[in-house]
């Protein structure tokens, strides 16, 4: 297993690093180095990649998914899709898990920054050898129909019942409710 990771790794170093502009029409978001990059890739659970432990239909959204992609064989990390909030690229992965795709997004290469390799922006997605585009947008969608009750004005982050939830037991600062209650007081009266 030691030896798969370090492969993996190695693999993903920038040194590794190719261009994949070529074909791409991804919209520049002017991140500190970013490129636009088109490529095939298959859709995995990226746990499963570098564990084993793989769950029916990459968890069914509640893992991380990665692009295996097939040019070099480089685990893509594509942790954001293409709307402009905190929003992950897995709801819009998930459809095509187990499959070959071709992305369109931004990626982002930095062999000075610790971590900054092969960070993955997806901004269109269709499967190999179709002709569809589905533009990775979709997350606000899935959050509003699995939350209905949090329906209104203002962030989701906000209105989201979890985060609520999350907040009432630990509180805004994550240092129980009677600390914040402390440090508000201390910062704001």
């Amino acid at each position: 297993m030691k030896r798969i990771i370090a492969s993996a790794l190695i693999a993903a170093s920038p040194a590794a690093a190719a261009d994949f502009s070529e074909g791409s029409t991804a919209k520049s978001w002017n991140l500190y180095a970013e490129a636009p990059a088109f490529f095939e890739a298959k859709v995995v659970d990226i746990t499963c990649e570098v564990t084993g432990d793989c769950p029916d239909n990459c968890g069914d959204g509640n893992r991380q998914l990665g692009l295996l992609r097939a040019a070099d064989g480089v685990l893509v990390f594509p942790n954001k899709n293409a709307q402009s909030g905190f929003q992950g690229a897995t709801v819009d992965l998930l459809p095509f898990c187990g499959k070959s795709v071709e992305v369109d997004g931004l990626l982002i290469e930095d062999e000075d920054i610790k971590g900054a390799s092969n960070i993955y922006q997806v901004q269109t997605i269709r499967e190999a050898g179709t002709e569809d585009w589905t533009k990775a947008n979709t997350w606000s969608k899935v959050w509003a129909a699995k939350y209905p009750e949090a329906k209104g004005k203002g962030p989701w982050f906000r209105r989201d019942p979890r985060v609520n939830a999350h907040l009432a037991e630990t509180g805004h600062f994550g240092l129980g409710l009677e600390k914040d209650a402390e440090l508000i007081k201390e910062l704001f009266e």
